[in-house]
């Protein structure tokens, strides 16, 4: 994330550049990066649930698509698991966003893309190999969103000052979710119905796969029309433009203070969560005797669409408003907590199998809190490792590292789920807990990052 030169700046990081851009200033007169026709309000919302939908849809949506369709937790887990490549191996062409051309055209251009790819999803399903061309477009689809994902955090770091940056992390992360959410419960549940009122699952997924097509264009648009153009968004000059400043991106990148343990941190504090994202929505969907909770589509899509989604949207807001208020280094390890704790409430639903719907949406909603709490810290220990006259690029390396956290163990989660049952899968979730515990007592945080000043 972009900081002013101040107490606040990381004293073990490069210092952060100040509003003058590397390749040029803004306009005399001019210190504010930020464009003040393009209120944070009127874009960091909708540009971040526009960044989680395709990724809800390779990751998330996948997995409860192929559930219905018959495909078994093992293949789900290991091949939707590969969707991930395109997040980890990011960062080798996150240069050429930096480069060429501007993260605003960058953003516009992969998310038509993108609602194409939507498209040409609904139109395998009916085929007889559905799963490996689904998968080939899915994968084409994930290349274009890690693309544009490059672009929306290079564009959200040149757009806001670090106190913005702070303070909106919370509802980026809110905004992500809740695409996250919508998917996992709004699409989810108009499946369901759909399949309800007579449509066989193929038919049924082909209508969500075209309403999120059609929306997703509709946001491209949007997006084309109502970014700001901060000043500091400018194409490289051409003399940049050589095979040079692409490697030394990278060289710089691994050169920063204490860089091993940070990339520690990015692959592990999500390990417990990447191994039980793959089998939460298979184990609501599983019947009882498999050890699910036999929940339908329906259900399952109204607890997450609809408790879950007020919790996270409290969690994500309450968690960017502390860290703009007491900083990232006392919020750290309250918000680690309050997002690994929560996870103990799918070994005690898989133990009890609680027949409720009411009871579960409680777990759900918790869990959910608890997520939107924690994840908060580790966009904003990303923010911190970004930090420097390369924030695109180095920002899109983080991310990376957190796919690759997020990939190799959710490839792994199928197989461990079909050998250990549910309730000792959760288990081995909670004791896997500790090595991103003990990440969080090694990275060292500066006094004051994040937090608002006074003088913001």
């Amino acid at each position: 994330m972009q900081a002013t030169p101040s107490s606040s700046s990381p004293p073990d990081l490069p210092p952060a550049r100040s509003d003058a851009s590397p390749r040029g200033t803004p306009p005399s007169g001019s210190l504010d990066p930020v464009d003040p026709a393009g209120s944070p309000w009127g874009w960091v919302p909708s540009l971040y649930f526009a960044q989680a939908l395709p990724y809800v849809v390779v990751m998330t949506l996948s997995v409860i698509l192929y559930k219905n369709l018959g495909v078994s937790n093992t293949d789900i887990a290991l091949y939707t698991s590969w969707l991930y490549l395109p997040w980890v191996i990011k960062p080798l062409w996150a240069p050429l966003v930096e480069l060429l051309g501007t993260k605003r055209l960058w953003v516009a251009v992969m998310q038509f893309a993108v609602g194409a790819s939507l498209a040409m999803v609904a139109l395998t399903l009916p085929m007889d190999r559905f799963f490996q061309l689904s998968l080939a477009v899915l994968w084409l689809m994930a290349f274009a969103s890690a693309s544009h994902d490059i672009a929306a955090d290079g564009f959200y770091l040149l757009a806001l000052k670090e106190h913005q940056q702070a303070a909106f992390v919370g509802v980026r992360s809110t905004f992500y979710r809740l695409a996250n959410i919508g998917g996992q419960g709004g699409l989810v549940w108009l499946a369901g119905e759909l399949h309800d009122r007579g449509a066989s699952w193929v038919t049924a997924w082909q209508a969500v796969m075209a309403v999120l097509a059609g929306l997703f264009l509709l946001m491209a648009m949007y997006h084309a029309w109502r970014l700001p153009r901060p000043d500091l968004d400018r194409p490289a000059e051409a003399s940049e433009r050589h095979w040079r400043s692409f490697f030394t991106i990278f060289v710089d990148f691994f050169r920063k203070p204490a860089i091993a343990v940070f990339i520690g941190y990015l692959l592990f504090y999500r390990f417990p969560e990447a191994q039980l994202l793959k089998l939460a929505t298979p184990f609501l969907l599983d019947p009882v005797s498999a050890g699910g909770l036999g929940l339908t589509n329906k259900e399952v899509g109204l607890a997450y669409g609809t408790v879950g989604l007020g919790a996270l949207t409290l969690g994500g807001l309450l968690g960017g408003w502390i860290i703009s208020r007491v900083g990232l280094k006392k919020a750290l390890w309250p918000l680690a907590l309050a997002m690994h704790v929560p996870n103990v409430v799918f070994l005690a639903m898989a133990w009890s199998h609680p027949g409720s719907l009411a009871v579960i949406c409680g777990a759900l909603a918790i869990e959910q809190f608890g997520y939107g709490l924690g994840f908060t810290a580790y966009l904003m220990v990303m923010i911190l490792v970004a930090e420097g006259p390369h924030k695109t690029a180095h920002y899109a390396i983080c991310t990376g590292f957190m796919a690759l956290g997020m990939m190799l163990p959710g490839m792994w989660s199928g197989w461990l789920q079909d050998q250990l049952g549910y309730v000792n899968f959760f288990g081995w979730v909670l004791i896997a807990t500790l090595p991103s515990l003990i990440m969080t007592a090694l990275i060292q945080v500066p006094d004051g990052f994040g937090r608002k000043t006074p003088a913001a």
